[in-house]
């Protein structure tokens, strides 16, 4: 089977053979080849099925329809077993058979359980977790929203038994014989999940409760509630978390996991008091997501050339800069990915550890107890790192030990919460740095932000306002020239027109005369005019040309980026 697999793959690319083989032959032990690679870091559940579906000769199927799975199959197999298994039957051309969809390729012995239950013949299928337990979900009905059920239980005594009645649950597929509320925030978890949501918001109002999710960077309302369930809603969120669920006039924070199945979400869990009640926000990491690599996050190609020689440097720093949720952490770890090797040794400081890495040394800032950036770069640096990454630059005291961590041989990166690439250089010196110091360390600087891109199920070209192609900066001869696309909205990409995000990068080098320029104490602007002329493309520039490919669109692009301006 390893051999199919690695020449397989050789063949069709569907995964990079050489990391294949590497992780193969790291991974020798006596379990199943399918759940070794289900794991692999490097590959997404999609592509590795897609690589036993063509070895195997069976069909991979990126969307599965309720509307498809026949009532002998409902009837026969207890919905425990299909969600524990992750299997769905699907009716087949011929009504005597039952296609089987499997999330695990060599679950040979689950297909004859299922033939024997349903008694029929049965042929496998393959398909992801989330597109599988999507499907039960919808033909068994069990996430019929509990929200009257709970309305009706919500009594003085119900909060004071909560603590008791919520405790252990974890599982969010684990909903038979549960209390409602617990019935209620798993189903909140859940569609989620389902949805690819970054956030959820619990908004206490007046007279409802709105649950809003955030995907793709964007809010979106999707359920209002009853207002006599928050109390509920929220107490069982706290327990979940290990907050004080008596104490409800301050802010807390808290942090849990819960599993969908073998899929393990970590959620970082927010709640303020308001007028209206107590507001929650809970931040979603899904562990199972594959971590990204350098070539998925969306540089151009020469920018990634020039980033990627970058990463073989022995010493210097690197800054990652854009606001909140911009996709910089991403970004940070898919360089210590690239880099990480056995002859090197990579420390991290972070502030929360959003992914573990594997290989890598990764410490968590404790501020309470006086471990904060800059504290803890010092004992780092005690370890003989090789390259080190410090989660933020906050205050002037970890600007200078991460810059002056690079002049002793080390490469740093870090990040920062600037506009664009210049206004790094002005914000290091603003805090206070020797423009001696940043000019001789500063290898680059990476301005990013992160735009949705069209949702391939539902694009159709389209014809911009010229208003539209002159605020991006083209002339007016670019519509006969290029064709220009946007999302029509589908059910797949929630009738939005978009699904998934991609990254716009502003790569700044720092060179001699750039270096001069700190040097001197030049403003941002004019290290931004001398660093265009030497080639730098801006984040406007950078989608400008994600437009031309089809990517994204001109509306995207004018939301999330400024118009440069000098």
């Amino acid at each position: 089977m390893r051999e199919l697999l690695l020449q397989t793959a050789k063949r069709t690319g569907l995964v990079d053979s050489e990391q294949l083989a590497e992780f193969l032959e790291k991974n020798q032990g006596s379990e199943r080849i399918d759940e070794i690679l289900l794991r692999c870091p490097y590959f997404t559940e999609e592509s590795v099925l897609k690589l036993f579906a063509t070895v195997l000769g069976q069909d991979y199927l990126s969307e599965i329809s309720s509307q498809q799975v026949p009532i002998e199959f409902v009837e026969s197999i207890p919905a425990t077993y299909a969600q524990h298994h992750y299997l769905v039957g699907l009716k087949s051309e011929t009504d005597e058979e039952l296609t089987v969809v499997l999330s695990r390729p060599l679950d040979m012995n689950i297909l004859d359980n299922v033939s024997k239950m349903t008694g029929m013949p049965v042929k496998p299928a393959l398909s992801t977790r989330t597109a599988i337990t999507a499907a039960i979900d919808l033909a068994y009905e069990q996430r019929s929203t509990v929200i009257e059920e709970v309305a009706e239980e919500v009594d003085a005594q119900n909060l004071d038994q909560l603590a008791d009645e919520v405790a252990s649950s974890n599982d969010l597929l684990d909903v038979v014989n549960r209390p409602p509320v617990i019935r209620l925030v798993n189903d909140i978890l859940f569609r989620a999940l389902q949805l690819r949501a970054s956030d959820i918001h619990v908004h206490p109002y007046e007279s409802k409760i709105q649950i809003r999710y955030r995907i793709d960077g964007i809010l979106y309302d999707t359920l209002s509630l009853n207002r006599n369930v928050l109390s509920l809603i929220v107490s069982r969120i706290k327990v979940m978390a290990g907050m004080d669920i008596a104490e409800r006039r301050m802010p807390q924070d808290g942090r849990c996991s819960v599993r969908l199945g073998q899929r393990e979400v970590d959620l970082r869990v927010s709640t303020v008091p308001t007028s209206y009640g107590e507001r929650s926000v809970l931040r979603l990491l899904d562990k199972s997501t594959a971590m990204y690599g350098l070539n998925d996050l969306g540089l151009w190609k020469e920018d990634l050339k020039v980033f990627d020689s970058l990463l073989t440097r022995a010493h210097g720093i690197i800054f990652v800069t854009g606001p909140t949720g911009s996709g910089k952490s991403t970004t940070l770890y898919a360089c210590l990915n690239r880099i990480n090797s056995a002859e090197k040794n990579i420390m991290t400081i972070e502030d929360p550890i959003e992914y573990q890495l594997e290989g890598i040394s990764q410490m968590q800032v404790a501020a309470k107890k006086g471990m904060n950036f800059a504290n803890s770069l010092r004992h780092v640096l005690r370890q003989d790192p090789d390259v080190i990454m410090v989660g933020e630059v906050r205050d002037v005291e970890t600007a200078r030990m991460a810059i002056q961590s690079s002049l002793t041989g080390h490469l740093v990166f870090s990040t920062l919460h600037t506009n664009d690439s210049a206004g790094t250089i002005s914000r290091l010196l603003d805090l206070g740095l020797e423009p001696y110091l940043v000019s001789s360390s500063l290898l680059a600087v990476l301005a990013q932000r992160l735009v949705r891109r069209i949702c391939p199920d539902c694009r159709q070209d389209y014809e911009p306002t010229i208003h539209e192609l002159q605020e991006l900066g083209f002339s007016a001869e670019a519509l006969r020239e290029h064709k220009f696309y946007i999302g029509a909205g589908c059910d797949r990409c929630f009738q939005t027109g978009y699904r998934g995000r991609t990254g716009l990068y502003e790569l700044m080098i720092i060179d001699s005369e750039i270096q001069d320029l700190i040097y001197n104490r030049e403003s941002a602007g004019v290290i931004k005019k001398v660093a265009l002329e030497a080639g730098l493309n801006t984040l406007r520039m950078d989608g400008a040309r994600k437009v031309l490919a089809g990517d994204t669109t001109i509306a995207e692009i004018l939301r999330v980026t400024q118009a440069d301006v000098l």
